[in-house]
């Protein structure tokens, strides 16, 4: 029976068949042979004949999950929906995550005048889905199918919502709004809520936004009053040292580079360090002396070996930064505009902004985000690190002394110096 349902997945139907005779043939009542002779006879359009067959097997053994939802499907043609209810319901006690047994469900429930709960079920065979899967055609097209009833629910649920909450705080701003909406957006499947998930440290507790408010970082305000030195500087730069300017993307050689392949070792994402892993350029930040002292006056992490870290990144026209995130939420990350081409976006998580020239923002770069310079002329910024600013002074220096003391241990060996 086994060779039986390889062959017919392989289309080879007279194969299938001499194997199926010989089989009925050894043990012409075994419920693997039975639920074959059902399907047959299903598809000959017998369904009242492969109901009969179907609760002999279901019967002998109840625990077949395939026998149940093939006698789910023979009593949906037969159209005996409360028959067919209880035979999924006994299927999904089985295995309460099987992504067809729920589809079926969900599709009876909406033959039954439930429309509703069909969505909510419809909703739970999606979550089964792991992302990225590939699913056979005929099962491609009802999840398909699943996805679109969830939508339309989505909306039905949110034109509800809008109507009764509509008086609620009508005063309000958008950011007072903010935190609600997207949990509504959430829960109508509209946005996704993103969570820090940095490749290295995850300090707990923390609050973690995509885009900060603004009025947690008093320094903003003096930081933009100096972006047309900032920019002069930048322009000096590029006319005068291309030199400088490397590879923000630079892997070596047997690295995995999964969503950098494109980006590395390329300059069309080009980075200007000032400061790179604690250590300033001091030729550099002579060159840039307004920017050096923009720099001064914010809370930059302060790491040996690890921080400050500040560069003008240049984004060529038409090119694209892959989703990714940053090593710690200990830090976050400051964006200044400095040469803002139209067409030039950022995503943090559910959250996608344009930047404005000399608007700064702060955001945590833990949670996935990207960049998108769409114009024909490149793009320019300067970023820098900065400490969260939940964090207390004794916190800072504990993380501080444990990220020194790890980057030790991970260079040396045996009391060498690693190579």
């Amino acid at each position: 029976m086994a060779s039986v349902e390889r062959l017919l997945i392989e289309r080879r139907e007279a194969e299938a068949q001499r194997a199926f005779t010989e089989a009925a043939s050894i043990l012409p009542d075994h419920p693997l042979v039975l639920h074959e002779r059902a399907r047959r006879l299903a598809l000959a359009g017998d369904a009242a004949g492969a109901r009969v067959i179907l609760e002999r097997v279901v019967s002998a053994l109840p625990s077949h999950l395939s026998a149940w939802l093939s006698l789910a499907a023979v009593l949906r043609t037969l159209g005996l929906r409360t028959e067919e209810l209880a035979a999924l319901e006994r299927a999904l006690e089985l295995e309460p995550t099987h992504l067809v047994g729920l589809l079926q469900k969900a599709a009876l429930l909406d033959l039954m005048g439930k429309p509703r709960a069909a969505a909510s079920l419809y909703g739970r065979a999606l979550q089964t889905l792991a992302p990225g899967a590939r699913l056979p055609a005929a099962l491609e097209a009802h999840v398909a199918h699943a996805r679109r009833r969830v939508s339309e629910n989505a909306a039905c649920v949110a034109a509800l919502l809008d109507e009764r909450l509509r008086d609620i705080g009508a005063s309000t701003s958008v950011a007072e709004r903010a935190r609600f909406d997207r949990c509504m957006d959430r829960m109508l499947g509209r946005r996704r809520i993103y969570v820090p998930e940095p490749t290295w440290m995850l300090f707990p507790f923390l609050a973690n936004h995509e885009f900060y408010a603004r009025d947690q970082f008093p320094w903003l305000e003096q930081l933009e009053a100096a972006t047309d030195a900032i920019r002069a500087e930048l322009l000096a730069v590029l006319s005068e040292d291309q030199e400088g300017i490397r590879p923000y993307i630079a892997y070596p050689e047997g690295v995995p580079l999964h969503q950098w392949r494109e980006l590395n070792h390329s300059r069309r994402w080009g980075a200007y360090f000032l400061w790179d892993g604690g250590r300033g350029d001091e030729a550099r930040l002579a060159r840039c002396p307004r920017t050096a002292a923009a720099l001064a006056a914010t809370p930059q992490v302060d790491i040996p070996g690890r921080g400050p870290t500040a560069f003008f990144s240049i984004l060529d026209a038409r090119t694209h930064i892959p989703a990714h995130t940053g090593v710690t939420n200990t830090r976050l990350t400051v964006h200044l505009p400095l040469v803002i081409p139209p067409g030039c976006r950022f995503r943090v998580g559910g959250e996608t902004r344009e930047w404005s020239a000399g608007t700064a923002w702060v955001f945590d770069d833990t949670i996935e985000h990207e960049a998108w310079n769409d114009a024909d002329v490149p793009r320019a910024i300067l970023i820098f690190d900065v400490w969260h600013p939940q964090l207390t002074p004794l916190e800072r220096d504990l993380v501080r002394e444990a990220t020194v003391a790890l980057a030790q241990y991970n260079e040396t060996e045996d009391g060498g110096h690693a190579d």
